[in-house]
């Protein structure tokens, strides 16, 4: 069956589709290629840097992806790495569902994969998978509103994009702690924004133009949603009575926790993510051995004025 599929993506016309350079059939250096969605995003800029950073430092050659915020591309990417002749993959999947049979594919081509940040469930023979616990991270937003708002509060829940794993989980987090209070703290809106900025900030525009009254609280599944969000409260002249809090710990939102804008972010600690995956597969193709768990999450926290100290990329603030 391998051989079929292989022979199968040897068809795949590769120009264009990513920038490998000439591996060759199972070059003698040994090379892993590292997926993520989208180079667009912070997040993943800084995550790409860690995986190649450690795949240095571990003497390895590392090949980028940009999946560019398409699964298609990120399909095609995979498929042409797999016949370049890749010993090794760490993707972040666009969306889990769809990137799936690509990643079966490269498993079935003798390629380990090592999932990071976004879980592929649906797929047997996954080398590990190493990402926050997107549930707990969901949850510490949840406390942080019980915390702050002990009296109740309205909410506005901001989700990220449809498919995502990280987008279904911190919504679940975010629901087990506030669906157990629900006299007291109300879901007034809740849409997708996309994980995008832009939507962040018309999605709050149009929410906070059909309210009679703001929300005390906006909740954001990531960053840049929440920063839009910030955008939209400001223009309205309601940066005082609109709780914001976003989740990834980017520089940006650290900057504007610091300067009060934000209310506060989650930690999930990408850098660390990045470093763990890849030390999971260089030492998976250096002894052939699997990994002593094939499952490793990190607890998020979430960084406030009081815990700046505590976020990963602290250094980076301007």
């Amino acid at each position: 069956m391998a051989r079929a599929v292989k022979a199968l993506l040897a068809g795949v016309a590769l120009a264009g589709v990513l920038s490998l350079g000439t591996i060759g059939a199972r070059a003698a250096e040994t090379t892993v290629m590292t997926s993520v969605p989208s180079l667009g995003f912070p997040f993943f800029v800084h995550m790409m840097k860690a995986l190649q950073d450690e795949g240095k430092a571990l003497g390895v050659k590392t090949v980028e992806s940009d999946g560019q915020n398409s699964a298609p591309k990120q399909t095609a990417d995979i498929e042409a790495a797999v016949v370049q002749g890749v010993n090794g993959i760490v993707i972040s999947p666009l969306d889990v569902n769809a990137m799936a049979p690509a990643i079966r594919t490269a498993i079935e081509n003798g390629v380990p994969v090592v999932t990071i940040d976004r879980r592929v469930a649906g797929v047997e023979g996954i080398l590990a998978h190493v990402g926050a616990d997107n549930v707990k991270g969901g949850e510490a937003q949840g406390q942080w509103v019980l915390e702050n708002f002990p009296n109740g509060a309205t909410i506005v829940n901001l989700q990220g994009q449809p498919g995502a794993s990280p987008a279904i989980d911190r919504n679940k987090g975010l629901h087990n702690v506030l669906d157990q209070h629900k006299e007291k703290y109300k879901f007034v809106a809740e849409q997708t924004a996309n994980f995008a900025r832009d939507q962040g900030l018309s999605v709050t525009e149009s929410l906070l133009a059909g309210m009679k009254s703001p929300p005390d609280v906006i909740v954001a599944a990531n960053d840049d949603m929440a920063l839009g969000a910030v955008e939209a409260v400001k223009a309205r002249g309601l940066a005082d009575k609109v709780k914001i809090i976003g989740f990834d710990a980017l520089p940006e939102a650290l900057a504007a926790v610091r300067d009060g804008a934000l209310a506060g972010t989650v930690e999930q600690f990408p850098g660390g993510q990045s470093r763990k995956a890849m030390q999971i597969m260089v030492e998976h193709l250096k002894t052939k051995k699997a990994p002593e768990s094939d499952l490793v999450l990190l607890t998020p926290i979430v960084i406030t004025k009081a815990n700046l100290d505590k976020a990963e990329r602290l250094s980076e603030l301007k």
